[in-house]
């Protein structure tokens, strides 16, 4: 698929994995734009780059159709990225004390990890949809979902987070079977531990700790890398319905 000329939303377009790819994308000549709740960060990329910023709580289905028009208005909707993140609850299922796993938390988690992408790829496949097919072949676009490898080995604490991306994940291959007769691909990358902005200072300790337990190469993953990997999806017509491990072979231990 063509990226040039196209359209493209990228859902947590502000935070470190989304903002690689909104740098990425615009690079290779799509028109963006960035939904994210981070108005400071998304201004200033509307700013130095020329893309749209639209306030987006991916949960809200009014908030996402606003998103998906402006990218509509702007050209040939194509391209969705959901990398967006949030607050998550974690704990053992059964604390120490006896007390069982906050419920509470464990929805809010699915809600922000697995309900907001659901409600984005949903959104976005109906308005890909609208478009013709590229250059007067089959395809219409493509969904990139963002999981973790936290959905295969999820770490002790981590159940809330690790059903979420679990979840994400299992609707990968039905999307895609889903979607196959209008032309939309679906594919989702699964991170491993990625250094980005928001852990500022943080990410040196980070580093020290997540680096020596990746068998090659030997650090975090850099943004760039999520960034490249999601321009190759688009790009290569062939790639569907496969979750895509992106963690130099790491696996998690149990904690």
């Amino acid at each position: 698929m063509r990226i040039s000329g196209s359209s493209a939303v990228v859902v947590g377009g502000a935070g470190g994995l989304g903002e690689a790819t909104v740098r990425r994308l615009h690079e290779a000549g799509a028109k963006v734009v960035v939904a994210d709740l981070s108005d400071e960060k998304g201004k200033a990329l509307e700013q130095e780059l020329g893309v749209r910023y639209i306030r987006t709580d991916a949960t809200s289905e009014a908030d996402v159709q606003t998103a998906l028009a402006e990218a509509e208005a702007l050209g040939e909707l194509r391209i969705s990225v959901d990398a967006h993140g949030g607050p998550a609850s974690g704990g053992r299922l059964v604390g120490k004390d006896g007390t069982p796993l906050d419920l509470d938390g464990f929805r809010r988690t699915i809600d922000i990890y697995l309900t907001g992408v659901f409600n984005v790829m949903r959104l976005a496949a109906a308005a890909i949809a609208r478009q013709e097919p590229q250059d007067g072949q089959s395809g219409r676009g493509v969904i990139v979902n963002t999981a973790s490898i936290a959905a295969y080995e999820g770490q002790i604490g981590q159940l809330p987070y690790a059903a979420a991306k679990g979840g994400v994940v299992a609707m990968t291959l039905v999307a895609a079977r889903d979607l196959s007769p209008l032309g939309i691909r679906v594919v989702t990358v699964a991170p491993g531990t990625f250094l980005t902005p928001a852990y500022g200072q943080a990410g040196d300790k980070l580093e020290a700790y997540w680096g020596p337990q990746v068998p090659h190469p030997r650090r975090m993953g850099r943004p760039a890398e999520y960034a490249q990997l999601v321009q190759q999806i688009t790009e290569n017509d062939y790639l569907n319905g496969e979750v895509i491990r992106l963690d130099g072979a790491l696996r998690f231990p149990p904690k």
